[in-house]
């Protein structure tokens, strides 16, 4: 017969000492424990000079006769092959140190970010090595081992050890806003885990997920105070961290809704980046030993918010963004699989900016003259026409790539080829809102479902098209492409639990509703920004 497990043990209650979990602890609805969890002990003295030590986990199995292990803060940890114990101690109830925070409830969000395979918990992400990770309470430690483990491959094309923003891990060590802003975004995804597709707004399933939740509320708020101070730091580095911590707080606003303040953080981010002198800037941070880091991350972001600012643009009311010059800045910057958020490529940014700025135009109270409608027309026929003629193919095959192996270029090419057929859709919208015609597009929305189709096997690229996702919804008609179109958002869902696609699928039941009342396809070029507030559906 098994002992009494330590779960009963540490509430004083009889064990049934049934086998795990024992009979009390499940009705209790507590995790059972055989043996005394894993904690961290926090302000252990040690005599003379402290030693270092090399942690080892054996993860056979994640039962919970696994053997247990205490680490003390201040003991440096061993160099290489360090264990990064993530296993918290859940005596106490305050704000640093949730009480969800338990060793089966962090295992096993760790273990959904990656898969039913092995967890590789055994190595270090790059930066959590730094000694000065002892210093940070226990949410902050958690939070940053989440954000490098779930929350850096979900940003970006292409997930290696080059990513920008796992390379963020260094300076949020030094940086207090940035941290902030990193465990606000990782605390939200936890607390999506639990959340489903077709739940209601605002539902919670169990205490991680609310106290996950309050985690992110927490931090965000810390997060933002932070920034409105750091935005008046003359120091040109410390600008490149405000711009790094605003570029993470639209990420968060994509898991918290995808209509909430991403477009203030873009309009901050924008004016800070044109603020920023280059030469300056890589003086100052080469000085403070992250000069490549810093220059690689805003090489990064200036092309990342280029194309947020652009898709941005399509699904918001007309002129709700500014006109920003970022285009000159990434002409010189090659695109790479693994320094990209979404893949799509420059040429189809380029037509959709356009395209959205005739849009616009319609919508300026000063009436339009004959010759400038002509000319508009006249400029979106030839951005169309050189949209068709972009080849998706020639792209993928130039893009840099450090193992082209693991996405063939056959995938990237697809990648490419829902960007152009969704382009080609709205601004074909966009000349019939000009020429007051309705062209049908019956075919282009079958290429484009079918390349959605064909995009479903490949986890990194697929989660990259919420947007040509939603133009293809936008312009169904048919009750089984609109049904398929919520099925891959539900998928999409699954992959990345960001709350903005739950809202685009919500979005699009709307706007199918409304469009039955319509005669007038172009007009959801107008219409969607109008619903409900201002999207980011990317």
């Amino acid at each position: 017969m098994p002992p009494s497990c330590y779960t009963c043990r540490r509430r004083r209650v009889e064990c049934d000492m049934s086998q795990p979990p024992c009979g009390k602890c499940t009705k209790a609805g507590l995790e059972c424990f055989q043996k005394r969890p894993l904690r961290w002990v926090e302000g252990a003295a040690f005599r003379g000079k402290p030693k270092s030590i090399s942690a080892r986990i054996n993860l056979v199995s994640s039962t919970v006769d696994e053997s247990p292990l205490t680490i003390s803060e201040g003991i440096s940890i061993g160099t290489s092959n360090r264990a990064y114990a993530t296993w918290i101690d859940n005596s106490d109830g305050n704000v640093d140190s949730p009480k969800w925070l338990s060793r089966g409830a962090s295992m096993g969000m760790l273990r959904e970010c990656h898969g039913a395979g092995p967890l590789d918990i055994l190595s270090i992400p790059p930066g959590l090595d730094d000694p000065s990770i002892i210093s940070l309470d226990k949410t902050s430690r958690y939070y940053l081992y989440y954000y490098s483990k779930c929350l850096c491959k979900l940003f970006i094309m292409y997930d290696t050890n080059k990513n920008p923003l796992r390379n963020l891990i260094p300076a949020a060590l030094e940086e207090p806003v940035l941290l902030m802003s990193i465990v606000a975004l990782s605390a939200q995804h936890m607390a999506n885990t639990t959340r489903r597709f077709y739940s209601s707004e605002g539902e919670c399933y169990g205490v991680e997920s609310v106290d996950a939740s309050h985690s992110a509320l927490l931090y965000k708020y810390r997060a933002i105070q932070g920034l409105s101070r750091a935005v008046n730091d003359a120091r040109s580095y410390r600008r490149d961290f405000t711009i790094a911590s605003a570029f993470l707080l639209i990420f968060l606003d994509l898991l918290e809704s995808g209509n909430d303040n991403w477009n203030f953080h873009l309009e901050g981010i924008k004016k800070l980046i044109n603020c920023i002198s280059h030469t300056d800037g890589s003086q100052t941070t080469a000085q403070q030993g992250l000069g490549a880091t810093i220059q690689g991350l805003r090489d990064f972001i200036v092309r990342q918010i280029y194309l947020i600012d652009t898709l941005g643009a399509t699904c918001t009311r007309p002129r709700l963004l500014s006109r920003s010059t970022l285009s000159r800045s990434i002409t010189s910057l090659q695109m790479s699989v693994d320094k990209a958020y979404l893949g799509c490529p420059d040429d189809l940014l380029d037509a959709l900016r356009s395209f959205s700025i005739s849009r616009d135009a319609m919508t300026s109270p000063e009436h339009l003259e004959d010759a400038e409608v002509y000319s508009r027309i006249q400029r979106v026929v030839t951005v169309l026409g050189s949209t068709r003629s972009f080849d998706c193919n020639a792209w993928a095959a130039g893009l840099s790539h450090p193992d082209p192996s693991s996405i063939p270029s056959t995938m990237l090419g697809k990648l490419a080829q829902s960007y152009k057929l969704g382009t080609l859709i709205y601004g074909t919208r966009v000349l019939d809102a000009l020429t007051g015609s309705n062209t049908s597009l019956s075919n282009s929305l079958g290429e484009l479902i079918d390349t959605i189709d064909a995009l479903k096997s490949d986890e990194a690229l697929f989660k990259c098209i919420l947007w040509p996702m939603f133009v293809a919804g936008l312009e169904s008609r048919e009750g089984a492409q609109r049904q398929y179109v919520i099925e891959c958002l539900e998928k999409f869902w699954f992959e990345t639990k960001c709350i903005n696609v739950v809202n685009a699928a919500n979005l699009l039941r709307h706007f199918w509703k409304q469009e039955e009342c319509s005669t007038m396809c172009s007009q959801w070029i107008f219409n969607i920004g109008q619903m409900e507030g201002d999207w980011l559906l990317i």
